[in-house]
Formats: C-alpha cells, sequence, structure tokens
C-alpha cells in the first residue's frame, strides 16, 4: 500500500492516467472532479455530493446533514490540508477488497483516485481488517505518516460514511454524524 501511494497522483481526485471512464465506489459513481487542495476536493467532490442521497434515503436527517455541511466548510477552508502531496489510492479499501494467499496480499477492486493517503488507512480501520495493527505499524515503518494521523481518521472517514449514509442504512448516517462531530473538534493543521 505505501508503495501505491507513493506513485502518486497528478492532482486530488484524479483517475489513473490511462483511465477515462467513469468512477466508482462500490455501486455509485463518484463525481469525477479533481483539485489542488485536498481539503476542498475531499468536501466538495467525496463527501458533500452524498448527503442529499442519504437525508432522501432517511439515513440522514436535515439537521443532521447541517452537522456534516460544518465539518465540511473547515475541510474546504484547508484546516486540514498539509504539505503531503496527492498519493495514489486504492480508495475503496475495505477488508473485502484485502485478499490473503500463501504468497502475499493483494488489493482488488480499486476505485483508484488521487488523495490523501490517511484515508486508506481510515477506511480499513472503519470497516476492519485482520492484522489491522501490525498492517499500520508496517506501513508507518515503510512510509512514516505526520503526528496525529489517529486522531485524524473520523475526518478521513467522513467519504465512505457518507456514500453508506446514502443507501445502506441509518446506522451508517449516526456513524457519519459522530464523525463529523469529531472533525469539529479537530485542532487546525
Amino acid at each position: 500500500m505505501a508503495h501505491s501511494h507513493r506513485a502518486g497522483a497528478a492532482r486530488f481526485g484524479s483517475p489513473p492516467s490511462d483511465w477515462d471512464g467513469p468512477l466508482y465506489i462500490g455501486r455509485r459513481e463518484l463525481p469525477a472532479v479533481t483539485g489542488e487542495h485536498w481539503g476542498r476536493f475531499y468536501a466538495e467532490g467525496r463527501v458533500l455530493p452524498f448527503l442529499a442521497p442519504a437525508v432522501s434515503a432517511g439515513n440522514l436527517r436535515p439537521d443532521e446533514a447541517d452537522v456534516v455541511r460544518r465539518a465540511c466548510d473547515r475541510l474546504s477552508a484547508g484546516d486540514f490540508d498539509d504539505d503531503e502531496s496527492p498519493a495514489r489510492l486504492h480508495g475503496d479499501l475495505w477488508a473485502g477488497n484485502v485478499l490473503w494467499s500463501p504468497d502475499g496480499v493483494v488489493l482488488i477492486d480499486p476505485a483508484a483516485q488521487g488523495g490523501h493517503r490517511e484515508t486508506d488507512l481510515a477506511m480499513l480501520a472503519l470497516f476492519g481488517l485482520p492484522h489491522l495493527a501490525e498492517v499500520l505499524e508496517a506501513y508507518d515503518d515503510a512510509a512514516p505518516l505526520r503526528s496525529g494521523w489517529r486522531e485524524r481518521v473520523p475526518l478521513h472517514q467522513l467519504h465512505p460514511l457518507a456514500v453508506h449514509a446514502a443507501g445502506h442504512g441509518r446506522h451508517y448516517g449516526l456513524a457519519l454524524i459522530d464523525a463529523a462531530q469529531r472533525v469539529l473538534e479537530l485542532p487546525e493543521n
């Protein structure tokens, strides 16, 4: 994973250079937008597009969506931007897309895009992964993470939670609100 992240991307949100088709996360289409600043791209291109569908599905109340919007306002303002260049993310990294074999680990079904490398790690933590502590330790040894990354996990979980709140039940809407509230408590970089 650290090797894939180091491959980089032209911009946040950019697909692999030879891809010109639609982008998906699961069965949901991802907006094909890119950005120079991670926070603005992440808020406007990855979190906010899934709020209206989550409200329409009844998995998020309008007042709860306002909490998520406030967290996205902080993202768009650059409160959490750092000096990291766009990494080449897997983009849909949960345990079902990690295959273990006697020869090693293989990642499948990517939603490859330029993003912040903490996002892939936060998604693994969200949905659980066997041997997660060892994976995170090995990742940090290979590509050390910036101080405070564990506190920023809810920030990087906003996108997958918003996607799931749009179609997988009220419990994801509640988890999204919890993550957004925790983001509002984070200090600026």
